[in-house]
């Protein structure tokens, strides 16, 4: 008998759950640990990454569907993250200009 794909069951949303929990209470660790402001960054960054990777792949179901599709939702992810970089990071650094002494 060939068994087919009708969904994930509920022990992989679960334990999905579990890991998503388990990198938000680390990103909350990372914040307030004394550790050098790049290293947070980039700590946060990868986190973010990988909390972003798990709930499109199996939240959103792309795990599941065809390369282009992915490659699709991807890229226009990526697109509007360089386009919300490029709006907002001007205004930090004009803040950050009148902020010093």
């Amino acid at each position: 008998m060939h068994k087919t794909h009708t969904g994930l069951n509920y022990r992989l949303y679960w334990s999905t759950w579990l890991v998503l929990l388990a990198l938000t209470v680390t990103m909350i660790l990372i914040g307030s640990a004394p550790i050098p402001r790049l290293y947070v960054v980039l700590l946060l960054g990868l986190a973010m990454l990988a909390k972003a990777s798990l709930i499109s792949g199996y939240f959103m179901h792309l795990r599941f569907e065809r390369s282009v599709l992915v490659w699709t939702v991807g890229a226009g992810i990526l697109l509007t993250g360089a386009i919300l970089f490029i709006i907002i990071v001007p205004d930090g650094l004009r803040i950050m200009k009148l902020s010093r002494p």
